[in-house]
């Protein structure tokens, strides 16, 4: 039992292994080369399935996540552009597993009052386990997964710590790793622009449309209801006109009874 079970394995790889130089002849020994990489990686390649990487590299899932980045305005916005979507509430910081997270909260230079804008921004990526809650549970969506992974190096302490500079990407970065969840997050919010924008033009729109209806309330009370002056004279001459027909009628049936 036990030995056919091996020998059926050692007959799969055999297998693989006579077919990998095959597939090579059959592509003229150019299986590997950059034309036939989507070939090599379909459902008719045969034998091995090799990436030669980093020459070549396998796409990413749109859902695929690494280490976190902040979500900033476009630098060609019309409004604030490269402005910072985190306002530094913390939420992130709370909520990572490993602790991985540490923001300086940003304050008024004339009054001292804290900003909602994040003074520095810190991730140690080498403590970072990817697991995407702070991006899950921001109010703001301004902390997003990346999916550069490409980050090993020899200076752990330098290149390991993403600071505010490193960790900021503009909108249209996160638009084009991710254009599906980002179209259904604009979606959600209304539009393209920060949560605080959207609701602060909704609350424009409202308070506009509002004094319009007043306007419009206070010019029907003003005039709307009073009759103008031409429909005036015209019930005046109306009820003039009454008043002559039913007088001329009074005095036939005078003249009528005098005759008789």
């Amino acid at each position: 039992m036990y030995g056919r079970g091996l020998l059926r394995g050692l007959q799969v790889t055999l297998k693989h292994f006579v077919n990998t130089y095959v597939d090579d002849i059959r592509y003229g020994f150019k299986k590997y080369s950059a034309d036939n990489f989507e070939i090599r990686q379909g459902m008719k390649a045969e034998g091995a399935f090799t990436v030669q990487y980093p020459e070549e590299k396998l796409a990413v899932p749109e859902r695929f996540r690494f280490t976190p980045f902040l979500v900033t305005n476009n630098l060609d916005a019309e409004e604030d552009p490269g402005k910072d979507w985190c306002t530094s509430c913390g939420i992130c910081a709370k909520v990572c597993p490993p602790q991985c997270i540490w923001i300086v909260r940003g304050t008024n230079p004339d009054t001292g009052r804290p900003v909602p804008e994040p003074e520095a921004f810190y991730i140690d990526i080498d403590i970072c386990m990817n697991c995407g809650y702070c991006a899950e549970f921001c109010p703001f969506d301004a902390i997003k997964m990346d999916h550069d992974y490409e980050m090993a190096s020899y200076d752990r302490t330098t290149a390991h710590i993403h600071d505010k500079e490193k960790l900021s990407h503009e909108l249209k970065y996160w638009r084009k790793i991710a254009p599906t969840t980002a179209q259904e997050e604009m979606e959600e919010r209304g539009g393209w622009e920060h949560t605080d924008v959207i609701k602060a033009r909704q609350k424009a729109e409202k308070a506009a449309a509002k004094k319009k209806a007043e306007e419009a309330k206070a010019a029907k009370a003003d005039g709307g209801d009073k009759p103008s002056a031409n429909n005036s004279d015209e019930a005046k001459a109306a009820r003039l006109a009454k008043r002559e027909a039913a007088l001329a009628r009074k005095r036939a049936r005078e003249a009528e009874e005098n005759n008789q």
